[in-house]
């Protein structure tokens, strides 16, 4: 009765399977991935901390980002928020869980975010934190600011890594917070999706240029690779799990210890 009825007054539509009622019908949901992977993108920009995604980007997941996104849907994030999450989650399966983890959302461009009304991820990371403090201390941090890059559409890699290069800093002052809440944490990098990697590359930059390397970049989706063929590879090239490296960082270079 729930679908009819939101069928006959806002006229929704499942976006994975087009049945009338809810945005995402209970059955699509069931669908959706309970894990993470790690998804390295091809070819992979140099130095990327693992990538950790739950889902493929397309079909249902597709048009849930974009819906979330670009179109005003805001009660997306509460299931792009429980993927988010899970790659969140299998990215710090192998850190000390006493550490509290400091996600990190990847920035909207100058602008983005005033025209939508709200940051997009921003909104992810903050959904996936809420479902993750029951296992460890985990707290939002958007530290990341970016000074603008052309249309990323269209661009290869290489050019998409050029386009992004540079174009993301952490202001002193959001460093400075984030140095007096916390003496230490592992640092993750939140994106909605894994396409090049370039935006993933270069939000780590900017982070690890003011002292704060992250362990990992988790995301809700990665874009699948193609052979030479055009055959489609899935969104997964790590093999294996590849786990985070290094130890947890602090809020300043002061503060490291």
């Amino acid at each position: 009765m729930l679908d009819e009825a939101l069928d006959l007054f806002l006229g929704s539509r499942c976006v994975g399977c087009d049945l009338p009622g809810r945005m995402l019908c209970p059955a699509c949901r069931a669908g959706l991935s309970r894990t993470a992977g790690i998804a390295w993108p091809s070819p992979v920009p140099e130095g990327l901390v693992p990538p950790w995604v739950a889902e493929s980007y397309d079909g249902a997941v597709r048009a849930l980002v974009v819906g979330h996104k670009d179109r005003g849907q805001w009660g997306h994030r509460r299931v792009l928020g429980d993927l988010l999450a899970r790659s969140v989650g299998a990215a710090a399966a192998g850190l000390d869980p006493r550490v509290p983890l400091l996600l990190v959302p990847v920035p909207s461009s100058p602008g983005a975010g005033r025209r939508r009304g709200y940051e997009a991820t921003a909104a992810l990371a903050r959904a996936a934190a809420s479902r993750l403090r029951g296992e460890r201390p985990v707290e939002v941090a958007p530290l990341l600011v970016s000074r603008g890059a052309a249309d990323q559409a269209g661009l290869d890699a290489a050019g998409r890594a050029a386009n992004v290069a540079g174009s993301m800093h952490c202001p002193s002052r959001a460093l400075a917070r984030v140095a007096r809440r916390r003496r230490a944490a592992f640092v993750v990098v939140c994106d909605d999706v894994v396409t090049t990697g370039s935006t993933a590359r270069e939000a780590q930059r900017a982070l690890e240029a003011v002292g704060l390397p992250p362990v990992a970049v988790a995301a809700v989706a990665g874009t699948r690779r193609r052979d030479r063929e055009g055959r489609s590879e899935g969104p997964s090239g790590g093999g294996g799990r590849g786990g985070p490296t290094g130890g947890p960082t602090v809020g300043s270079r002061q503060g490291r210890g």
